[in-house]
């Protein structure tokens, strides 16, 4: 025990050292954004470690929606995108991919990280914290664990019916409404449940949205996907 107090003790120093060289931004927020940065933190601690969904969970499905203009900004906000976590985010959606596999069902992306820029963006068309991140506080995706999804079935390749489409910015989408649905009320049940289950925790006002709850152990980051790439 007294080892593993010394191992944590050791891990938290190096991590609190790395976090004192991340510049900060105009919020005071630190904010990392250089490959060398980044690095630095993964060799602190590998949970740092961006992975790469698509090779990590080889099948899951993707919709990115922010690479196209079908999304809530009309605007195509990511070039060369790349569905990426930090290592214990990706660890637990692998987790939920499998669990619900053998039921199935597999499991939709709409996004992962998101660099903080596009953060900032999307405040500016939506400066309401239900559903868009405050800049001066920074989102889950910013730090690589958050992750925005949806359930399918595998025989069809559909998606299964859920209260609403992604990023309706409307009531219809919080946990505390009544799908006109009955199918839509259990199957975001069954989302929430199985997300819970492998360690994510809930948005209220977003049903397709998760998050890991130790997400402030992680920096904001505003990399590029092209960026990130590198490290690969």
């Amino acid at each position: 025990m007294a080892r593993l107090r010394f191992i944590f003790a050791l891990i938290c120093c190096c991590q609190a050292a790395a976090a004192q060289d991340i510049p900060v931004n105009r919020y005071g927020l630190p904010v990392v954004r250089t490959i060398a940065l980044y690095r630095q933190l993964v060799k602190a601690d590998s949970n740092q470690q961006m992975v790469d969904i698509a090779r990590y969970i080889p099948g899951i499905r993707m919709d990115i929606r922010y690479a196209t203009r079908n999304n809530f900004t009309k605007q195509v906000l990511y070039r060369n995108p790349l569905v990426l976590l930090r290592r214990p985010a990706a660890r637990a959606l692998k987790a939920v991919q499998e669990d619900i596999r053998s039921r199935g069902y597999g499991l939709k992306i709409f996004d992962g990280y998101r660099p903080y820029r596009v953060t900032e963006k999307m405040w500016e068309i939506v400066p309401d914290d239900r559903y868009a991140a405050d800049p001066k506080k920074g989102s889950g995706h910013n730090r690589g664990v958050a992750v925005d999804l949806t359930i399918i079935d595998l025989k069809t390749g559909e998606e299964i019916p859920m209260p609403t489409g992604y990023d309706d910015f409307t009531e219809n989408a919080h946990y505390s409404s009544i799908p006109a649905n009955p199918k839509a009320r259990v199957n975001r049940a069954f989302l929430r449940e199985i997300m819970e289950k492998h360690g994510f925790v809930a948005l209220e006002t977003e049903w397709w949205h998760f998050y890991l709850p130790d997400y402030q152990q992680y920096p904001l980051m505003d990399m590029s996907f092209e960026q990130l790439a590198i490290s690969y």
